[in-house]
């Protein structure tokens, strides 16, 4: 991989890259749609991480339909793929990780320690590997987002980070990989995570602008519905993920719900 991008360097080709778990889906493909639109060459990277999993996680039993997303990907563009081994991604004695202060251990950092140094170490590896101009991110994982924003300002990676809207089932779930997981009433009961949201935005349209308040309203809904187990609820500022009292507009409300055994996340930006 770091053969052919010196060699579309030298050639002045522009490079997009899409980092990526594989189990690729729609919201994938917006992504990878937005990179070739943008650049001369779009990379796609399937790797699942395994530093990013916590030892009760679901590492092992996480989706690898390789062939479809191969699939998916040439459909898209993507002019490379790149499939590295956890062998070559984490040699013997690999001792270096990546980690953001603060950013980290809120939300999803909380339940999930060690999530999001592994995430960040994965992503400076692969940035350093692809030398991407532009790197694409659905803003589902908004958390991730900011955390890996803050790590390429401060570790001078020459990226851009693009966030490209979240991409939702008719019915209003996000598309997630872990999707896959859901029985058929699961994945009735799990459309509550973007109808909290929506309560959350008709709310504050409505006037309410008590952060306390909002919350508990979600948390009413989402607590109705049989299969339902809430690992969070929040308003939290945008930037730097601290909960707000009172909201104001851009404030970003985020969900984290398990589903029976699995635990799905979601977010809105409160416009109004």
């Amino acid at each position: 991989m770091q053969v052919i991008i010196k060699r579309l360097k030298a050639d002045k080709k522009t490079i997009g890259f899409v980092p990526t778990m594989g189990a690729l889906h729609k919201g994938h493909s917006s992504l990878i749609r937005r990179s070739c639109k943008d650049n001369d060459i779009t990379v796609v990277s399937i790797f699942v991480n395994p530093v990013q999993f916590g030892p009760d996680e679901d590492f092992r039993r996480y989706p690898r339909p390789l062939n479809n997303d191969i699939s998916l990907c040439e459909k898209a563009g993507v002019d490379f793929i790149f499939y590295p081994s956890v062998s070559g991604m984490y040699a013997a004695g690999f001792k270096t990780y990546v980690y953001v202060e603060e950013l980290s251990n809120l939300l999803c950092g909380k339940s999930r320690p060690g999530h999001f140094q592994g995430v960040a170490t994965v992503v400076a590896k692969l940035f350093n590997i692809v030398r991407p101009d532009s790197a694409y991110f659905g803003q589902k994982d908004a958390q991730q987002v900011v955390i890996i924003k803050r790590m390429a300002v401060d570790l001078n990676i020459p990226v851009k980070i693009r966030v490209i809207p979240t991409v939702r089932e008719r019915g209003g779930l996000a598309l997630s990989s872990r999707n896959l997981y859901l029985s058929r009433e699961e994945r009735k009961d799990a459309l509550v995570l973007s109808e909290s949201l929506r309560l959350a935005k008709k709310l504050a349209v409505s006037g309410a602008r008590n952060a306390a308040g909002i919350i508990s309203a979600m948390k009413r809904l989402i607590s109705s519905k049989k299969s339902t187990r809430i690992d969070y609820v929040a308003v939290v500022d945008p930037d730097n993920l601290k909960p707000v009292k009172r909201i104001s507009d851009g404030c970003l409300t985020a969900v984290a719900v398990w589903i029976g055994k699995t635990r799905l996340i979601d977010n809105i930006c409160l416009r109004y």
